[in-house]
């Protein structure tokens, strides 16, 4: 779509100062698919050098403009379990062409703030940290699951930006599982969830049924009352998305069926690489 109240494009290795009617710009596949009347200048991302990914010591960063196709080629190390499990799946559940792959990006996603974007659905279920720079030069660190508090609605002040989404060793390292399903064969997410177990817990992230991610932590080993009555209590009617790829009453049996799918998946003794869980005690 064209943006006609758009005057100027700033590229470059260094970011202006922020003004009104700016909007910052990345893939473009949020920015350019609907109109936007009150933005006059887009300020372009991709060419300040940022690494799209970067193992650390003590985790993975993941740039803002790191591509979803560039995310899919990267092969994790092979202790990190979880994110061997959930990077393909939640990519995969974009269910979009390789040219939008090659052009959305990881931060536009969790920015464009969609109860169906997979990216916010990987950023919560592996314990991702939002870094935020505001026009001012200040730093913040968000946990991700609280960058978004509802459809199109984030944390992000006016000028701030997403730099990047840091995700940690210990929840790597994981194991984890994902189930998606949608109304119709290559449809919006109508509910994407991802579990993920350690020693000490099993946390469902439940999104695109969810107005907003929901985390619903158990101990390692629950049974089946306990998932559903966890998710019962946090997760209230209303809070269940509602528009034409689905209807509320129809995500929250899903987000149930789904959530049994993986409690059974997480609790077996063998991972799906066959590796034996250690015997606790």
């Amino acid at each position: 779509m064209d943006l006609y109240s758009v005057t100027e494009v700033h590229r470059g290795p260094s970011l202006p100062r922020w003004r009104p009617g700016d909007a910052w710009l990345a893939g473009g596949t949020v920015v350019f698919s609907q109109p936007q009347p009150d933005v006059t200048r887009l300020l372009d991302l991709t060419e300040l050098g940022w690494p799209a990914l970067r193992v650390e010591a003590d985790g993975l960063e993941i740039a803002a403009t790191c591509t979803i196709a560039d995310l899919l080629a990267w092969r994790p190390p092979p202790a990190w379990r979880a994110a061997r499990a959930a990077i393909g799946p939640c990519c995969d559940a974009f269910l979009a062409s390789s040219t939008v792959w090659n052009v959305a990006t990881v931060g536009g996603n969790l920015c464009a703030a969609l109860p169906a974007g997979p990216m916010i659905a990987l950023a919560v279920a592996l314990d991702g940290e939002c870094a935020l720079w505001a026009p001012d030069g200040g730093r913040r660190r968000v946990p991700a699951r609280d960058f978004v508090t509802g459809p199109g609605e984030t944390v992000l002040r006016p000028g701030e930006l997403l730099r990047s989404v840091h995700l940690p060793v210990p929840a790597l390292t994981a194991r984890a599982a994902v189930r998606q399903f949608s109304l119709r064969p290559l449809g919006r997410s109508a509910a994407l969830l991802v579990g993920v177990r350690d020693a000490g817990r099993l946390a469902l992230t439940v999104t695109a049924a969810t107005s907003r991610p929901v985390v619903v932590e158990l101990p390692p080993r629950p049974d089946a009352a306990q998932v559903r009555g966890a998710l019962l209590d946090a997760i209230p009617p209303r809070l269940y998305h509602d528009d034409v790829h689905g209807d509320p009453a129809w995500r929250q049996h899903l987000t149930l069926t789904l959530a049994e799918q993986l409690r059974v998946e997480l609790l077996d003794p063998h991972d799906p690489a066959g590796h034996r869980e250690e015997a606790a005690g």
